[in-house]
């Protein structure tokens, strides 16, 4: 198998899962202009898994959870965007970037959990959430089962059932396994995770872990029921869920069920965007996807309406 195809094949099997930056983590950031430092950063031990953290910058918190096979620092590229209105906590997931595998399965409930547990622990009572596919997947069952602790939340190219996905794509996430270590010590995935990893030797562990969690025919619509605070969904127009399920989704959330209104009388607290001319591949790192993102987070981003403009 070529190294391209490889490639390939590991980026287009990720469910929740998504291929770190092609372009490197040190790509440049939006203008140039470079992420608040850290702060404090170490490690908080919850269920067994010791959770890798970094807190950046000021202002109201953010917990920011990145994709599969991935590390904080895939939000590199957009990470200035978001230290410049908040203060951001980035979280290494089970098995990823610095956080070990530990003895348990890699299950979404059970990360999200975690990690209501660990903002606590680090001090806050509330944070807004930000998760990117695999990380989209924790944020939408810690915001379900920990929603006192979650002011707004936005998933980034997330499914909430694994009918999500492009069927073609099912028999590719249910290939992932250990199997595929050896092949992949050039890829992107592997160099960065070689890169922070406290122990290298556990990354077929963690192909095994997340190709068993592919293999699960997950629904989470009961915990999409369960979200009581504003959620903006955000999918690129090439992404690999269906468009139609990302509708479904917004429909779950009770948006675009009808006209909004003359006066925005009917419009719901949620948000849907389909961003031009990305991939999953490349959603996280859209300046785009993260002024809107950003936004959202801060209440905004409502036009004015053609009364006010005339002035009545």
């Amino acid at each position: 198998m070529s190294k391209m195809r490889l490639i390939s094949m590991i980026a287009a099997a990720a469910a929740f899962l998504a291929a770190p930056d092609m372009a490197g983590a040190g790509a440049a950031s939006i203008e140039d202009k470079a992420a608040a430092p850290i702060v404090r950063k170490g490690s908080v031990p919850v269920n067994g898994i010791d959770y890798y953290y970094e807190i950046r910058g000021e202002g109201e918190p953010l917990l920011l959870l990145h994709g599969g096979l991935g590390q904080i620092e895939m939000f590199t590229p957009v990470m200035p965007v978001f230290t410049d209105h908040r203060q951001v906590i980035a979280v290494d997931l089970q098995g990823h970037g610095r956080t070990p595998l530990g003895n348990r399965p890699i299950e979404l409930p059970d990360i999200g959990a975690d990690l209501a547990v660990l903002v606590k622990q680090l001090g806050y009572d509330k944070v807004d959430v930000f998760g990117y596919s695999f990380g989209g997947g924790v944020a939408l069952n810690m915001a379900a089962n920990a929603p006192d602790r979650v002011r707004r939340l936005v998933i980034l190219s997330a499914p909430y059932a694994q009918s999500g996905f492009f069927p073609e794509m099912l028999p590719q996430q249910a290939a992932v396994g250990a199997g595929m270590a050896e092949m992949m010590k050039d890829t992107p995935m592997f160099l960065s995770y070689k890169a922070v990893a406290p122990d290298v030797s556990e990354f077929p562990k963690l192909l095994d872990a997340m190709g068993a969690l592919m293999r699960k025919p997950i629904d989470y619509s009961d915990a999409v029921a369960k979200l009581t605070m504003p959620v903006m969904l955000m999918y690129g127009d090439a992404d690999m869920i269906r468009p139609e399920h990302m509708i479904d989704f917004y429909h779950k959330l009770g948006g675009g069920l009808r006209d909004a209104g003359w006066m925005r009388e009917n419009m719901s607290k949620n948000r849907l965007a389909i961003l031009p001319d990305l991939t999953h591949y490349e959603t996280f790192a859209s300046p785009l996807m993260a002024t809107m993102a950003i936004t959202f987070l801060d209440g905004g981003g409502k036009a004015p309406n053609w009364a006010e403009q005339v002035g009545k």
